[in-house]
């Protein structure tokens, strides 16, 4: 069954920029991301992901990151999140004291991303993530909310077993119960694009039949032109809750893949669930605009439909007499 209403996380401004920044990690200008995150204040979007805390050294594009969320305009009713992959990155996103910090463990379903994304095998991240949700605890934050990175597929190691996937949210909950706390919203992210709607059906069911209250949240690429069918498949679950990228914006720098898409594109959600009843509170002439302005400061066509084509049709043609 549809629900009602969606929650859409915006991740582009992190994840896009993370991206685009390859190689050029001064392609897209500090005043620039902070602009875009302003803008994006104002399409009704609850929660935005704004940078990311990770290694200057390892990723230099996103050196900037105490410098993007001091600027950024702070409205009232936003969550501004960023991402933090270990307990260093923690800390310099509290130390801001402008991060809404939400306490987070995430596992990856394959090992090889893993080293390569994190550079850490399985039980390295495992143990890092015990660290993680141990910090969160020591500076007041529940840990509530866990991830799973590579859920539906691999480029390095091929599709991921349902199995896989429901045993590492098993570690999820002992983690996020080992600090007394009780995980209550798993991420499943399709990371490179692997996932498929019937596959996202059945990962739906089988986690919904082991943990009945918890909430799924989707992190779906659109590397093979899937993301909205996906989307779909996961709204025909009752799923209610999406990150996805203005623009289109993003893709993984580690996925082995030349193609690597960003995230499924906020403004083709945003359409699709207005066209099915389903409500967003996004208002997407203004996210739209968001769109052109992300266009421009990345200087190359993005891949959202939407911006190209508008949200209303035109009157049918007339046959010919």
């Amino acid at each position: 069954m549809l629900p009602k209403r969606i929650e859409l996380v915006e991740v582009g401004p992190r994840e896009g920029f993370q991206f685009e920044g390859i190689g050029q990690p001064d392609k897209i200008s500090t005043a620039d991301k902070i602009k875009l995150i302003n803008m994006l204040s104002e399409t009704g979007l609850k929660t935005i992901q704004t940078t990311s805390f990770v290694h200057p050294k390892q990723v230099p594009q996103m050196a900037d990151a105490e410098d993007v969320i001091a600027g950024v305009r702070q409205k009232a009713g936003i969550r501004y999140t960023a991402v933090y992959l270990n307990d260093v990155g923690i800390r310099r996103a509290l130390a801001t004291g402008k991060v809404s910090v939400t306490g987070k463990v995430t596992l990856t379903a394959s090992e090889t991303f893993s080293l390569r994304n994190q550079k850490r095998d399985a039980a390295q991240d495992l143990a890092m993530q015990r660290k993680v949700a141990a910090l969160y605890n020591e500076n007041g934050y529940a840990v509530e909310t866990g991830s799973v990175m590579a859920a539906f597929g691999c480029n390095y190691e091929g599709e991921v077993a349902i199995d896989r996937v429901l045993g590492l949210i098993e570690k999820l909950h002992e983690v996020v119960g080992e600090v007394g706390n009780e995980l209550k919203t798993v991420s499943l992210a399709d990371t490179m694009g692997w996932a498929n709607p019937e596959q996202i059906r059945r990962t739906v069911r089988a986690v919904r039949e082991r943990w009945p209250s918890l909430r799924i949240r989707m992190h779906l690429h659109d590397t093979r032109g899937l993301g909205i069918a996906n989307v779909y498949a996961s709204l025909l679950e009752g799923v209610d809750s999406f990150d996805s990228a203005v623009a289109g914006l993003g893709g993984c720098p580690f996925a082995g893949h030349k193609a690597a898409a960003g995230n499924v594109c906020t403004e083709e959600i945003a359409f699709l669930c207005r066209e099915i009843g389903v409500e967003t509170g996004i208002d997407l002439g203004k996210l739209i605009e968001c769109s052109r302005f992300a266009e421009e400061i990345v200087g190359h066509p993005v891949p959202s439909k939407i911006l190209r084509a508008g949200t209303e049709r035109a009157q049918p043609l007339k046959a010919a007499s």
